[in-house]
């Protein structure tokens, strides 16, 4: 994944901390005229902050989402969507731009207005209020400072104005699996391509082999480009990845199940789902409530993404996983040596398409780019001395591969068969699960799927055109399940492929271990009828089965350095609670071993390649090496004396696995002044756990990500229904909704989640009127 990180600013934008925390950002009662409106528009704040919007149309009611999402996470979606515009030059100086050119190569340069015109009117009528909103809210802001967030008035800057189009135009600058093709090639150039499923084995099973005119000797870290560009030139210490930028390959996912009538105690379908990304930055999830007639949704959306991703209509509810869907590849170009400019293509030499963009810079000099693209994609690296360039295919870039309008579309179905139109709008690799009030569930793997003319997409493959992809198909091509008879379903990132999948129509090899899946498998396919609070138990589960196989390596006659490990590590039952001290004994010692293996089975010359090793992979070889096992345990143990003190019955796991959630720009000392880190407690689980709580990047222990949103839905019972959003649905430390369900969050303890008219009148704090702007206008979103 792209790193990108923001400048530090000097040390006496500190003054401006004091103006900044003056104003206040909280919902208030009273009426406000905005432009973009066709009718008035109500927006009650529940007690937990979360907006419920009454509407008389759907474009209004999106309206409404876009405005509440502009008022809780202004600094948050204009940030990201200054960076995709490549338009942050021109805020922050003239080092953003080389940054800024990444951006628009990725900028999609088909017909826009086709692009436009192949999403249903009203699908784009609800973007296109979405976008009014925000574009309202901003409008509301320049008029009255006072209501700014403080960022923009430390850092100088003002919000964008939002346009439809730019939905459709920025497609991301994201790596994907690019360094992974990089990575088997250089293995296979030093004949040790076997290492590879020490860092990922694949799942199905399959052989890697080098495509056929791939010199792999000539394959570098060069080839990757613009992509290696780093992060974005804001100061050493300021992360500013999106929360979906900070995964890897073992930690990537979610957990969803659906559970049918026939399985629970009210006789009604459960859904829940708790997406996992990444955590400490700003967080990556707002919920919002959308009535209009024809319309009632609640649940979680991506702040800036129109719609809601995770929750539930009046009719079914909703939820998702991450699906693998191999969706890049990286193509080798071959230049003309008498003109660089042509690359070798069907026998013959091809230009180039080359795009001139002008990016505006602050305080200097306009800088002029020039932007290169292949049949494949967009060039990323192009080095004429060499006679090489790169070219990145992906299903991003292609015609419909914005998934910007997916949600609406879903948001707006009303049926199993409604949403197979809204599917065919979302390019991205999902396990979607559904269940209705009328006793159904299901689940579609969806997403956009290349059909390659050759090749298994593993490696980086000649550009000459014998490994083109011919187009892409769709859902339709893809698994689904529809009321299973064993009365549940569930994903987690496994391979959930049908056995009888056909070998050819493979999507991807990337599945991950299944440890999480298998332990909600366990649980679901006992006898017990389940319950909406034996699945919040469930999300909070943190049995781990890597965990308790290590156990079973645990020697029987340890040395004296391991014996009091062995000693504590006996008596535990494998789960991972933060007030355990054996699960802190426990992550130290398998951060030793993996450590001790990697240096025993990867050669000198290949480590820089295999640095990490798969949790199976540790535990198959383990099992031959107790010597290992027997060194790791005695090192962990006289590591945990030294991070946790002496007196093992003080030892905790959360004193280790920290949470801290901090601005994104709090290296910036008036950042940090003005959003006060929310921090204090830690957390159980890891990444193999069905509470999946991740380490963080680096040496420490932080938590690094995991289920930050999550939900539990009785369907057709609604009110029922239960949710956690961390930190809290505001960005503004004004806002009392800043860190509200922080604590919540840490002990496991899920919030009300009102739909129904009554239970949100009953819970409201705050009541307000969005009135429309002089004559009734529709607005177009810009």
């Amino acid at each position: 994944m792209l790193d990108r990180r923001l400048f530090l600013l000097g040390s006496a934008a500190t003054v401006l901390v004091s103006a900044a925390c003056h104003g206040q950002s909280a919902p208030v009662q009273g009426t406000s005229r905005v432009a973009g409106l066709s009718a008035p528009v109500e927006i009650i704040d529940d007690r937990w902050g979360v907006p419920h919007i009454r509407a008389q149309t759907k474009p209004d009611a999106f309206f409404g989402q876009g405005y509440v999402v502009a008022r809780d996470r202004l600094f948050q979606i204009d940030l990201a969507h200054r960076r995709e515009l490549g338009r942050m030059a021109e805020a922050f100086g003239p080092e953003f731009a080389k940054h800024d050119a990444v951006a628009r190569l990725f900028h999609y340069r088909g017909d826009l207005d086709a692009e436009l015109a192949r999403v249903p009117k009203e699908v784009r009528d609800a973007v296109a209020g979405y976008i009014a909103g925000i574009n309202a809210r901003i409008a509301e802001v320049e008029k009255n400072p006072a209501l700014l967030p403080p960022e923009y008035r430390i850092l100088g800057v003002k919000p964008l104005r939002w346009d439809i189009r730019d939905l459709v135009r920025a497609r991301g600058s994201s790596m994907g699996n690019a360094d992974d093709e990089i990575r088997r090639a250089k293995l296979a150039a030093l004949g040790m391509l076997e290492l590879d499923a020490v860092i990922a084995p694949l799942r199905p099973t399959w052989k890697l082999a080098v495509p056929e005119g791939l010199d792999t000797s000539k394959v570098s870290d060069a080839d990757l480009g613009v992509l290696q560009l780093g992060r974005l030139p804001f100061g050493p210490d300021t992360p500013t990845r999106e929360p979906e930028e900070d995964l890897d390959r073992a930690q990537a996912g979610s957990n969803a199940w659906t559970i049918a009538g026939s399985r629970t105690t009210t006789g009604r379908p459960i859904l829940a789902n708790d997406p996992h990304l990444g955590i400490g930055g700003f967080g990556p999830r707002h919920v919002a409530h959308l009535t209009a007639p024809g319309l009632d949704v609640i649940g979680g959306g991506a702040p800036g993404l129109p719609g809601i991703m995770q929750g539930h209509t009046d009719r079914f509810a909703f939820g998702r996983t991450n699906f693998h869907i191999d969706q890049q590849d990286l193509f080798v170009l071959e230049l003309d040596p008498k003109d660089p400019e042509r690359y070798r293509h069907e026998g013959g030499w091809k230009r180039f398409e080359r795009v001139e963009e002008v990016i505006p810079v602050k305080g200097g000099p306009a800088q002029k780019v020039v932007l290169r693209y292949a049949v494949q994609g967009p060039v990323i690296m192009h080095d004429p001395a060499k006679g090489r360039a790169t070219a990145l295919g992906s299903i991003g870039m292609q015609p419909g591969g914005s998934g910007s309008f997916a949600m609406v579309a879903i948001n707006l179905s009303r049926d199993w068969n409604s949403l197979k139109e809204a599917f065919k709008l979302h390019p991205s690799p999902t396990n979607f699960h559904y269940a209705d009030v009328d006793g159904n569930h299901g689940w579609q793997v969806i997403g956009f799927v290349p059909q390659r003319k050759k090749g298994d997409g593993l490696m980086p493959v000649p550009g000459d055109g014998r490994y083109d992809w011919n187009s892409y198909r769709d859902f339709r091509a893809l698994p689904s399940e529809f009321n299973p008879q064993k009365g549940w379903f569930a994903s987690a990132n496994q391979n959930n492929l049908p056995a009888d999948w056909p070998r050819e129509k493979i999507p991807a090899y990337s599945f991950r271990d299944p440890y999480r899946y298998e332990r909600v498998a366990e649980v679901l396919g006992s006898h017990q009828r389940h319950s909406v609070a034996s699945s919040v138990a469930l999300q909070f589960d943190t049995l781990s089965t890597p965990a308790k196989q290590f156990l079973a390596l645990l020697p029987k006659q340890p040395s004296a350095g391991a014996a009091p490990a062995v000693k504590m590590l006996s008596g535990w039952d494998a789960k991972l609670d933060r007030d355990s001290g054996a699960a802190a004994l426990y992550e130290i010692v398998w951060r030793d071993l993996g450590k001790r293996m990697l240096a025993e089975i990867v050669p000198e010359k290949a480590k820089g390649l295999v640095d990490e090793i798969a949790p199976s992979e540790l535990l198959r070889r383990a099992a031959s090496r107790p010597a290992m096992v027997d060194a790791a345990l005695a090192s962990g143990w006289a590591e945990a004396q030294r991070l946790m003190g002496s007196d093992p019955a003080g030892w905790r796991w959360g004193t280790l696995h920290q949470v801290r959630i901090a601005h994104p720009l709090s290296s910036i000392p008036a950042i940090a002044a003005a959003f006060p880190p929310i921090e204090g407690e830690g957390s159980g689980g890891d990444s193999y756990t069905v509470m999946a709580r991740w380490l963080g990047n680096g040496p420490g222990w932080r938590t690094g990500g995991g289920a930050s949103y999550l939900h539990v839905i009785d369907v057709g019972d609604w009110d029922k229904s239960v949710m956690l959003n961390l930190p809290g649905q505001s960005n503004d430390p004004r806002s009392p909704h800043y860190r509200d369900q922080y604590a919540p969050w840490i002990k496991g303890e899920m919030q009300p989640m009102p739909f129904s008219r009554a239970a949100v009148d009953a819970v409201a704090a705050s009541r307000s009127t969005l009135m429309p702007q002089g004559p009734a206008t529709k607005g177009k979103g810009k």
